[in-house]
């Protein structure tokens, strides 16, 4: 038999790979989104920081919007918003671990909310990071540099406030039921155990029949209290049979 005119011999004999496409190609992966937006956050944090310490170092803050917003040079030891100061090890360890778990969740990256939220985690531990790493006093003790100050609030930079907002990114994204890979979760509709399937009638099968009895049922059994006709008796050899009497 000829294959169809514009049809390969190889598609019309593979049937496997004709029922593949018509049920759809999976989702491209995000992994470009997550290094774009980790890129642009881990260069706005650097360039901020040269331009901050070239600029602000050593020099009395400069206060913008009449006092709300307020440009310092400080260095933090700590974690975000000068957390935990003292413990800059730790710190530097902990975000490496982070920066390993993103690169691994990545391969089975295929949601763009995601890959935004995750990109956002990356570049701002990365930022801060290479602080720790290059900056005085010591590698794996370096100092962060922090900049922006907002009233009652610690002294933060961009990397601080990429990683914070990656973090609520995340919870409004679980929240949602938006899975890594695209996916999402569905509760089971209420009301569906036990209940019959639609179109079903709750009593399908036991139909009544005549006197109220299902259909299918066997019939009842005659009462046993009504007496049954006697056998006759045969008479005995040489014994006349009584004829039965006449009523008048």
């Amino acid at each position: 038999m000829q294959t169809t005119r514009g049809t390969s011999l190889s598609d019309s004999t593979n049937p496997e790979r004709q029922a593949g496409e018509t049920a759809g190609s999976p989702r491209p992966r995000r992994v470009g989104v997550l290094v774009a937006v980790a890129l642009a956050a881990l260069a706005a944090d650097i360039v901020s920081k040269i331009i901050v310490v070239s600029t602000l170092q050593d020099r009395a803050p400069v206060r913008l919007l009449g006092g709300l917003l307020t440009l310092r040079e400080t260095r933090n030891s700590g974690a975000a918003f000068s957390i935990g100061t003292g413990y800059t090890i730790v710190f530097t360890l902990i975000a490496c671990g982070v920066v390993v778990a993103i690169l691994r969740t990545a391969r089975n990256l295929r949601s763009a909310p995601w890959a935004v939220c995750l990109g956002l985690l990356l570049g701002g531990a990365v930022g801060n990071l290479i602080d720790r790493l290059l900056r005085a006093p010591a590698p794996l003790k370096g100092h962060v540099v922090d900049w922006i100050q907002l009233p009652h609030w610690p002294v933060f930079n961009l990397a601080d406030s990429a990683i914070v907002c990656g973090g609520v990114l995340a919870v409004l994204l679980a929240a949602r039921g938006l899975q890594v890979d695209g996916t999402r979760l569905k509760d089971d509709a209420p009301g569906t155990d036990g209940a019959p399937n639609a179109g079903e009638s709750p009593e399908a099968g036991t139909s009544p029949g005549k006197g109220g009895a299902a259909e299918g049922e066997a019939p009842k059994d005659p009462p046993k209290d009504a007496p049954e006709d006697a056998p006759a008796r045969e008479p005995e050899d040489g014994a006349e049979v009584p004829a039965p009497e006449e009523k008048s």
